[in-house]
């Protein structure tokens, strides 16, 4: 369990940092807001959480409905026969939902990438992973290697149970302070 609930956290982070490196304006926005709750403390802490709205935005939106990190919903048996689309569903068959299609699909969304939405996924490890990615962000200023651009990141994934990147993500992180 003490495995399962680090690798998950680590995963949302490198993606969350993914992200953030893809995206600099949102980078530098975040940054300003953890700078500010700061007050030239070295560390955030838990009673800084509540005070950081574009932090928990941030992952929600990078994280939970972009990129879930978990993509497949806990499977389910149909109740009764059922059709969907073409397809004959009998009674007991093992159905699956796919929240990464549903967090993107056109026809749901009106802008399916940006945007506010309500997230799926549990809060298990929200607390360690606001807190994390708040205090990198704090303390230091991050960079892609060699001249990489944001939009030049691997984005591919790997196939599995838990979503994770194909291409580990290379940084470089420069003192703040």
């Amino acid at each position: 369990m003490f495995v399962g609930g680090t690798d998950t956290t680590y995963k949302v982070l490198e993606w969350a940092m993914t992200e953030l490196l893809r995206h600099p304006r949102i980078l530098k926005k975040l940054q300003e807001e953890v700078t500010e709750i700061a007050k030239g403390k070295p560390d955030i802490s838990e009673s800084d959480q509540d005070k950081m709205p574009y932090l928990k935005a941030t992952i929600k939106e990078r994280n939970l409905r972009l990129s879930p990190l978990i993509p497949l919903i806990v499977p389910r048996d149909s109740s009764q026969d059922t059709k969907i689309m073409v397809f004959d569903i009998p009674a007991g068959t093992m159905v699956m939902t796919n929240a990464r299609a549903i967090g993107r699909d056109p026809a749901l969304w009106d802008e399916p990438r940006p945007g506010r939405r309500g997230c799926p996924g549990a809060l298990f490890a929200m607390t360690s992973i606001e807190l994390v990615l708040a205090n990198i962000v704090h303390k230091f200023d991050w960079a892609l290697p060699d001249g990489i651009r944001g939009e030049d990141l691997d984005m591919k994934e790997c196939a599995g149970f838990i979503s994770r990147r194909k291409v580990p993500l290379l940084a470089i992180a420069t003192p703040r302070f």
